[in-house]
């Protein structure tokens, strides 16, 4: 089976309601209204002809009110008494569809017409309202009501008040006359919704009708006239919002574009926070390694010490040994002159083994004056590498101050960019922590190596030491064993020199190494600066490049929107002219009015005159038809009376 349609459902739905309605009333629904109801839907509901109650009229009042089916109502000559036109008219008020209402021939009196003041006070929707035959202008007080309904309606087009006892004093049938008609064409004007009123068989003169039409015709126009600027406000609205989607349209165009652009920024941002974080480990690493140097030069630097403090440790010894040799020589020359020669040989040999000790000693001097002034270089190498590092340090810190300063302009629009460089910052500050506590457990262990060998050279002193008393003690008990052990000594010292040598040749070649490292260092140093440099370049280059696009943009947007604004000016200017041509269309229309009514009346007074003329002019006639009469009466009775009536001839 085919399913019923909408419409068909509708149909059923107002059936069903209708006889509930009725059955809440206490009364049968009639046939005449079931039978309408059970046709096919076409818009309109014909009752007319039929006698329909005042329960029927109160059901049907209360189904009016929301239905949405019909908007054309015919109920002429249905016999409506006044409670039930009342009930229907009050379901009315509330619907918002129904065009067409047709009451001719009901009879309304004056609670029809108090209720239908009402329906059009309320009511927005009915456009034809036909009301012959009735007797709405008997009852004044009520006809009254329902001229001010009719007053504040804006909705009406079309008003039928033919037959329903109307006079001029509130338009009662058929007697309106010159007065009514002047009274309508005054408050035609503030009319603009009635286009069409007919006044036919109402004594109203011929001029007066004219008058009527043209305010019917003006109204007609004016309305036209409304309609095609509401056509041309919705065109023009219609142009105003395409533009703004337009507009729209383009602005997430470009908001798209810039959030793009500023994607691409966070990306070279980050970048360039990931290759600065490269380059803060690469240089971290390098202090890392220029403090490694430093360590080993100062470790060098407590080697030399201690071998110069071994030199030093082994000229006392010396200068001990020539002592006790000098009373071993006194002891010999007590003892036993015989070895005076041996002795003077020794002596000798002495002399020269005490040159040579000279000669070393001058040599030590000269190389701890050469250690002393590689010392000093060392120094002022460690110093410029520190002041180099403050440098690249300050150069880094205003390096970054200037990138902070530069980014802090984006801060807002970058928020999250802002924090992710945060968080890489604080992972590289981490990682810098970490490794500041790795160099600080490394220095630990340094000075825990140098403190190992710290107590190393101390245990060597003490076992130099107690070399030293077993060879005192061995000198003093054979001096020739002395003789051959400072032989021996010597022996060890010259071995010890070229060994001081050799250490001194390996510390200033690992100082040269660490010079040309330091160099490298440097050069690498400041090949990163320059690379950060030429980043931040770059970097503030696409950020101006990045303003310039954005204040391109701001420009575009700015005078597209000066056109709209312009656009939209001249329509305030075009509706302005509209008005302005309505208002003097008005005053035109009312200067003419008045003048038209002015020769109306000049014409009436006129008219009036030439009947009071023709009236006198009459009067006068009769008068001297009067006169002549009695003239010819007299004139007649004297000559009938008169002697010479005998002399004269017969007729």
């Amino acid at each position: 089976m085919q399913a019923r349609s909408p419409a068909l459902g509708d149909m059923e739905e107002l059936r069903r309601s209708y006889s509930h309605l009725c059955k809440e009333c206490g009364a049968e629904p009639q046939d005449a209204v079931l039978r309408q109801l059970h046709q096919p839907p076409q818009g309109r509901l014909d009752l007319a002809g039929q006698s329909l109650t005042v329960d029927t009229c109160r059901a049907l009042g209360k189904l009016l009110q929301n239905q949405t089916v019909w908007t054309e109502l015919v109920l002429s000559d249905c016999m409506l008494s006044e409670e039930g036109a009342t009930l229907l008219l009050q379901g009315l008020c509330a619907n918002t569809v129904v065009r067409l209402l047709d009451l001719k021939g009901n009879n309304l009196r004056a609670a029809g017409a108090e209720a239908l003041g009402k329906l059009l006070r309320q009511n927005q929707s009915v456009q034809s309202l036909t009301l012959e035959w009735n007797n709405l202008g008997t009852w004044e007080d009520a006809f009254a009501t329902f001229c001010r309904g009719l007053a504040a309606n804006r909705a009406l087009r079309q008003l039928d008040l033919r037959n329903n006892q109307i006079s001029h004093k509130d338009l009662r049938w058929n007697n309106i006359g010159l007065l009514g008609g002047r009274s309508l064409v005054n408050c035609l004007p503030s009319n603009r919704t009635l286009w069409r009123l007919d006044l036919a068989g109402n004594s109203v003169p011929g001029d007066v009708l004219r008058a009527v039409e043209q305010a019917m015709d003006h109204n007609q126009d004016q309305h036209a006239a409304f309609q095609d600027n509401q056509a041309r406000t919705h065109i023009l609205s219609k142009e105003v919002q395409h533009l703004q989607e337009e507009k729209s349209k383009q602005f997430v165009d470009l908001m798209e574009t810039v959030d793009k652009q500023r994607e691409e920024m966070a990306k070279s941002s980050r970048a360039v926070a990931v290759r600065v974080g490269q380059l803060q480990e690469a240089l971290n690493e390098r202090h890392s390694i220029v403090k490694a140097l430093k360590a080993k030069l100062q470790m060098t630097e407590a080697a030399l010490a201690l071998s110069n403090q071994k030199a030093q440790d082994l000229g006392e010894l010396l200068a001990t040994a020539e002592q006790e040799h000098r009373l071993g020589q006194q002891e010999a020359a007590q003892r036993e002159s015989k070895l005076l020669k041996d002795l003077s040989v020794t002596n000798e040999k002495n002399l020269l083994l005490r040159n040579q000790v000279d000669e070393l000693e001058q040599k030590v001097k000269s190389q701890q004056e050469q250690l002393f002034l590689t010392r000093q270089e060392l120094t002022h190498t460690s110093a410029e590498l520190k002041m180099r590092a403050v440098q690249a340090e300050e150069r880094l810190d205003m390096e970054k101050r200037r990138a902070r300063q530069s980014l802090e302009d984006f801060e807002k629009l970058h928020f999250k960019e802002v924090e992710c460089i945060n968080r890489h910052l604080e992972e590289s500050q981490k990682a810098t922590q970490e490794r500041v506590h790795r160099l600080e457990a490394l220095r630990l262990s340094l000075e825990e190596e140098l403190s190992r060998v710290k107590a190393a050279a101390l245990s060597e002193r003490g076992q130099a030491e107690e070399e030293l008393m077993k060879a005192r003690n061995q000198a003093r008990l054979e001096e020739q064993q002395h003789l051959a052990h400072m032989e021996e000594k010597l022996r060890l010292l010259a071995q010890a020199r070229d060994e001081a040598q050799g250490v001194c040749t390996q510390q200033k070649q690992m100082v040269v190494d660490a010079q040309a490292r330091a160099s490298q260092l440097r050069l690498q140093v400041e090949a990163q600066q320059r690379r950060l440099e030429e980043l931040q370049q770059e970097l503030s280059n696409k950020d101006q490049e990045k303003v310039a696009e954005v204040s391109r943009v701001r420009v575009e947007l700015q005078e597209q929107i000066g056109r709209l604004q312009a656009e939209l000016i001249g329509q305030e200017a075009l509706r302005e002219k509209v008005a302005a041509l309505e208002r003097q269309l008005k005053v035109i229309t009312s200067d003419h009015r008045g003048a038209l009514l002015d020769k109306e009346s000049e014409n009436a007074s006129l008219r009036e005159k030439l009947r009071l003329k023709e009236a006198e002019i009459a009067r006068m006639r009769d008068e001297e038809a009067q006169r002549a009469s009695f003239l010819q009466n007299a004139i007649l009775t004297y000559v009938q009376g008169s002697p010479l009536r005998s002399l004269s001839p017969p007729k």
